[in-house]
């Protein structure tokens, strides 16, 4: 899986890049982050480590923006976890929710 091509097309999609200075993701962990709906956010998640790469969607609602990367959210609403390319047209979909 290329995260490279990944992170291009979030950045593309006007995600933003939080910073992870919880102890929720894994460290070194990048988070790109977009409001869908009052304080309810879509964020791709991609953890690493020596042997995979993988990459978490998931939709959540978080007491506020600032609060992603410090604190677990109120509520998960949906999660996804890519492992594979075959997973990837799943995450495609995501990526082309149309913006509001």
């Amino acid at each position: 899986m290329d995260c490279q091509k990944i992170v291009k097309t979030l950045k593309h999609k006007d995600f933003i890049k939080v910073s992870n200075k919880g102890n929720w993701f894994e460290e070194g962990a990048a988070i790109y982050v977009k409001e869908i709906k009052n304080n309810i956010f879509l964020l791709f998640v991609i953890l690493k480590d020596i042997e995979i790469k993988n990459v978490q969607a998931l939709i959540a609602h978080f007491d506020s923006f600032s609060s992603i990367g410090l604190k677990e959210p109120e509520q998960i609403m949906f999660y996804l976890s890519i492992k594979d390319t075959e997973d990837l047209h799943y995450f495609e979909k995501y990526l082309k929710m149309p913006d509001n």
